[in-house]
């Protein structure tokens, strides 16, 4: 069973209490810096996202392998739904996460968009200033001399983590339907051009149909971070997402292929006072239910 994104009056009164205002800038990174100041932190849960022969060959001392299974399900032959409160709760306590944790998530290799699904899911589950990415993941740290480890992390301990209510952080396709193309919102499609365009269908996703929701401007998720994979300034960020159409004040939802890369730019639109919000479903859940497309 997947959590279910709020519809209809629930969530329109959520988003819409009175005139659109820019939100709260999110600062979601932390520096090699500060993690290397940190990592001996009794407190610190350390994530490694990537291919497991990359973890297992070389890792930050401490970190836990996580694949996106572990903090994701699948449901109704849509591909990486947020669990529900319950379940997302018994996962992360699986990989350490306590009441009392920091929680710090890196990349190996070039893997941006399954670590900010993860960074997006444990702020799902209300984790907020306890949640970060590194900036630049382990690229980044290993060029500037970090250490790196092959030993074997010890297995996690489950500890206390409350109960608690997911944040309302995703949306379904009547909310997408119900607010695409009006004012105050921009639909997002952060794909790569040539899906949007569709040139091509979904990769590996036999059922996807070629072309972008209607209506749907395009920030490809690559576009959020720099050559070396660090996030861009917010100056720069703001500058791509005005360029695209999202207007002052607008709240954002965003979709890619199955709710993954979609969530760098949700990272990037809040880190820059965007209000945003993910279709999880996103193109996949739009081809499945036969919903029309532009090119």
């Amino acid at each position: 069973m997947r959590l279910r994104a709020l519809t209809g009056v629930a969530l329109t009164a959520l988003l819409m209490t009175g005139p659109a205002q820019a939100a709260p800038r999110e600062n979601p990174l932390v520096s090699t810096g500060w993690l290397a100041s940190h990592l001996k932190d009794p407190d610190l849960v350390l994530l490694h996202i990537g291919e497991a022969a990359e973890f297992e060959a070389g890792h930050i001392p401490g970190a836990r392998f996580v694949r996106l299974s572990d903090i994701a399900t699948n449901a109704g032959g849509r591909t990486l739904e947020m669990p529900t409160a319950d379940d997302l709760r018994q996962r992360l306590r699986a990989l350490g996460v306590t009441d009392r944790s920091r929680v710090v998530v890196y990349f190996g290799e070039d893997w941006v968009s399954p670590a900010t699904r993860v960074l997006f899911t444990l702020r799902t589950a209300g984790l907020g200033e306890r949640a970060d990415l590194l900036d630049g993941g382990l690229p980044k740290w290993r060029r500037e001399g970090g250490a790196v480890t092959a030993a074997a992390t010890p297995p996690a301990t489950p500890g206390a983590l409350a109960a608690f209510q997911t944040r309302p952080t995703i949306v379904d396709v009547d909310f997408v339907r119900a607010h695409a193309g009006q004012p105050g919102y921009a639909l997002i499609d952060a794909r790569a051009p040539v899906f949007y365009g569709g040139l091509q269908a979904g990769g590996a996703h036999d059922h996807m149909k070629r072309g972008h929701i209607p209506g749907a401007l395009s920030v490809p998720f690559t576009s959020v971070t720099n050559d070396d994979l660090t996030f861009k300034s917010p100056d720069a960020l703001l500058a791509l997402f005005r360029t695209a159409g999202v207007k002052a004040g607008d709240r954002a939802i965003v979709y890619c292929h199955i709710g993954q890369q979609g969530t760098a730019v949700v990272t990037a639109a809040r880190a820059v006072g965007i209000d945003a919000v993910l279709y999880d479903g996103s193109f996949e859940d739009w081809s499945i239910r036969d919903l029309p497309v532009a090119l």
